[in-house]
């Protein structure tokens, strides 16, 4: 199963869960799931991006789903 990390807007307080388990309450309110990290690679003419194995980016070369 895949996890899942939610974060609570109010006091900031991280929960992992299972993809499967419903959304965990802190503070009185829902958990937010924990934004992705941002890109920090530059986009450079070579598309040397696409060479990084830990690249969060998606830079376009990969196939579609049909």
């Amino acid at each position: 199963m895949k996890e899942m990390t939610y974060i609570c807007p109010a006091c900031h307080t991280k929960t992992t869960v299972n993809d499967s388990a419903p959304v965990p309450v802190c503070c009185g309110t829902e958990m937010i799931l924990e934004p992705l990290p941002v890109c920090t690679t530059p986009v450079s003419a070579e598309s040397s991006r696409s060479s990084e194995a830990e690249s969060p980016c998606a830079d376009g070369t990969t196939p579609r789903k049909s």
